[in-house]
């Protein structure tokens, strides 16, 4: 009769030996998820799926592998689900958010030493519904982004959230974009800070952070790469977008600067614009 291999019971409080024992156990699927958990601090079942597994033929068989591997690495307190399911009407981690439990953040920060990087370990918190929902908007857009990417043969050269997306405003504060991406083809990068608007804030609340943006611009400032990116506000329905266009256009300068469209139109934009 063959032994059952017995793995530890995650401590309450993750030691170096139990992280040893993860490190050992983990595939390369299984650090791409936490990675990108922690790229993009919540993360949906079903986001995590496409950005994930999308190497395996789409239908059942792919949720259910997504499923198994989301529920040990949950059991291994890699990851820790958070929040209320939200979105859709499936069930189980398809509409469940994710952020990294303790042994992820253990397991993130001893690889970047190894590697000598300096990326923000995310960790979990207790986030409201409005912070989820606006975080898993974030993630989508993520995800859309990687799929047109692929889908249009332009390379999505960097992407990351808040508050790494953060930048000096030169006035001793800072521009807090929702995120910042940089999209690629041979002979052009595009540069976008990336404002994900859920229509929860009032118009003159964006027209003051995109006045922001704008007297950054005019200043003379630079972000990253030593260039002033453009400016994307996605947003969730048409009307809004209308709105907020409006707003743009009685900001002088501000055309030539921030773009405005549906978060489902979000990706192709960029996309488009740099094929331009």
């Amino acid at each position: 009769m063959t032994t059952p291999t017995v793995r530890p019971q995650p401590p309450q409080r993750v030691r170096s030996a139990y992280v040893d024992w993860l490190q050992q156990r983990l595939s390369a699927r299984d650090w791409n998820v936490a990675q990108t958990v922690n790229l993009l601090r919540i993360a949906s079942g079903q986001q995590l799926e496409r950005l994930c597994f999308a190497e395996l033929a789409d239908g059942r068989s792919r949720t259910v592998t997504r499923s198994r591997v989301l529920a040990r690495l949950v059991a291994w307190r890699v990851l820790m689900p958070v929040g209320r399911r939200v979105g859709g009407s499936g069930r189980g981690s398809t509409v469940q958010a994710f952020a990294l439990d303790s042994g992820g953040q253990r397991l993130m920060e001893r690889r970047q030493l190894a590697a000598a990087q300096r990326v923000r370990v995310r960790r979990p918190g207790a986030p409201g519904d409005r912070t989820t929902a606006h975080l898993l908007a974030v993630s989508e857009l993520y995800a859309t982004l990687v799929e047109t990417s692929h889908a249009e043969n332009v390379t999505l050269d960097h992407f990351v959230a808040e508050p790494g997306a953060w930048w000096p405003n030169g006035l001793g504060g800072r521009l807090k974009p929702d995120a910042y991406a940089v999209l690629a083809r041979p002979g052009a990068r595009d540069h976008w800070w990336i404002e994900v608007d859920l229509a929860t804030e009032s118009l003159p609340t964006v027209k003051a952070k995109l006045q922001a943006y704008l007297d950054f611009q005019q200043r003379g400032e630079r972000g990253p790469e030593d260039v002033t990116p453009w400016v994307l506000v996605s947003t969730v329905t048409e009307r809004r977008r209308d709105a907020i266009a409006a707003t743009v256009r009685r900001l002088p300068g501000a055309a030539g600067l921030v773009t405005v469209v549906t978060s489902t139109g979000a990706a192709a934009r960029m996309v488009e614009v740099l094929r331009e």
